[in-house]
């Protein structure tokens, strides 16, 4: 069986000196690769083209058959490297946290210890009946997140 190492290994080489990254890699008991990744831009098929051919160039099917499968991470997926976040300044995250609390706001900021996300809410007049819109902010530890995902607007 190909070891998840080796592929790694593979795309660490043919991602040195550019801004793409794995974001994850599952090999199943016959051989079926599937490599996920990500940039601090966008990824295009032209480097999902490129990763592919490269891994493809420096294993040996005549030794160990494989099916090999390369794709962008995708917005779908949750986020799992904060170098990720960078590029999602500005908009909506869906947090689970370990605690299994939810939380929903636009990310605005992040540091390598956490994130901060901006919400509105409503709440009680000070004065008088009634409620107003209040925006917050909320500072969340990145050891706490389970999941975190980009929601989705349609």
């Amino acid at each position: 069986m190909i070891a998840k190492e080796q592929i790694l290994q593979l795309a660490e080489a043919h991602f040195n000196g550019t801004d793409k990254f794995v974001t994850s890699i599952n090999v199943t008991s016959g051989n079926v690769i599937d490599v996920l990744i990500d940039g601090d831009t966008a990824v295009t098929i032209k480097d999902c083209v490129g990763l592919s051919r490269f891994i493809e160039g420096n294993l040996d099917r005549e030794k160990e058959d494989f099916a090999l499968q390369v794709s962008s991470h995708g917005a779908v997926n949750p986020l799992v490297n904060q170098r990720q976040y960078k590029k999602h300044i500005g908009k909506t995250f869906e947090i689970k946290l370990t605690d299994d609390t939810h939380h929903e706001g636009e990310l605005v900021e992040f540091n390598e210890n956490e994130l901060i996300l901006k919400y509105n809410t409503r709440e009680s007049k000070a004065i008088g009946k009634g409620k107003v819109t209040v925006e917050k902010k909320e500072t969340i530890p990145f050891k706490t997140i389970k999941e975190s995902k980009i929601k989705l607007k349609f």
